[in-house]
């Protein structure tokens, strides 16, 4: 797809894992960006850097001003307690819809999480549904995309997975025969750069994507898939919850505010589904997969490897 250079979208999360490749995707194909920055970028064809924040209402009217669609990938993944999320996922996403409003832009894009629909596990879960809701009642032209585990190079979730294969073995959840659907970031921007333009059968649509592989993943069989990128055979062991939760609290111990494993994490970590909804997937007319899972991991533990992150 080739835009009309007249297109404008207003980013959020440009500077994130998946926000900077969709960045580099919307320049590519022809748009015109307006990025969100806490701080100062070097100057790139294509993009306006609009220094601020989420709970920055100046900023966000700056962010939005002219543009015809709000692409809203900032959010709260990991935080050290309710607050974080709930000003991350729900007050910031308020935030950004009532400057997309004030602006006149009509169109609004919102990326979720599979998390959402068990909001009931964990407060992620349970602000980014609270989210979703802030979205369906905008009167905007919204559409909603809820991603499972995304991974690819610079993806800093998944990392500690790889740097374990790299020692031989994959802590799992206690039900090593748990689902999961994963995709990978590029396959996860392209969907995202289909559902921009204005198009009547996705507004008010909430769609789920992954990479195509019918019922997903045993967390056993992904761990594996993990090893094989890394040449590794790996062995899989299941951690009983307790020994996730005391996991959870020696992390913030020694990470504080920075742990990845929190007690949040521990809960929807241990869900034995996280597989997508097939009947919540895009039309393959507008978008499909196009990256088999193994050899993106491959490829991104070899990025990985250059980078020096392993």
């Amino acid at each position: 797809m080739t835009a009309d250079l007249q297109k404008t979208i207003a980013i959020t999360g440009a500077t994130g894992f998946v926000g900077g490749r969709m960045l580099d995707l919307v320049v590519r194909n022809g748009y015109e960006a307006r990025a969100l920055t806490r701080r100062k970028q070097d100057d790139r064809p294509g993009v306006t850097w609009v220094r601020g924040a989420l709970d920055d209402t100046a900023s966000l009217a700056n962010l939005c001003a002219g543009a015809d669609v709000v692409l809203h990938i900032a959010g709260v993944v990991n935080a050290p307690d309710r607050n974080g999320f709930e000003a991350g996922n729900v007050a910031g996403t308020l935030a950004v819809i009532e400057a997309a409003k004030q602006a006149g832009t009509k169109r609004f894009v919102h990326v979720s999480s599979l998390a959402a629909t068990r909001p009931e596990l964990s407060i992620y879960g349970e602000t980014k549904a609270k989210a979703e809701k802030i979205v369906a009642t905008s009167g905007l032209d919204w559409t909603i995309i809820r991603p499972p585990a995304v991974y690819g190079p610079g993806d800093g979730e998944m990392l500690e997975l790889f740097k374990m294969a790299r020692l031989g073995f994959i802590t799992l959840p206690p039900d090593a025969d748990g689902r999961l659907s994963v995709i990978h970031v590029e396959d996860l921007c392209e969907a995202l750069l289909a559902l921009l333009p204005e198009q009547e059968d996705f507004t008010a649509g909430i769609f789920e994507v992954d990479d195509g592989k019918p019922g997903g993943w045993t967390q056993a069989s992904f761990a594996k898939a993990i090893g094989w990128a890394m040449g590794k055979r790996i062995t899989a062991v299941g951690v009983p919850k307790s020994l996730l939760h005391l996991g959870a609290k020696a992390d913030r111990l020694i990470r504080r505010d920075k742990a990845k494993l929190t007690k949040d994490r521990v809960n929807y970590f241990c869900h034995d589904d996280w597989t997508i909804d097939p009947q919540r997937r895009l039309p393959a007319r507008l978008w499909q997969p196009q990256i088999e899972t193994r050899e993106g991991l491959k490829d991104t533990a070899k990025w990985y490897r250059q980078n020096d992150w392993l």
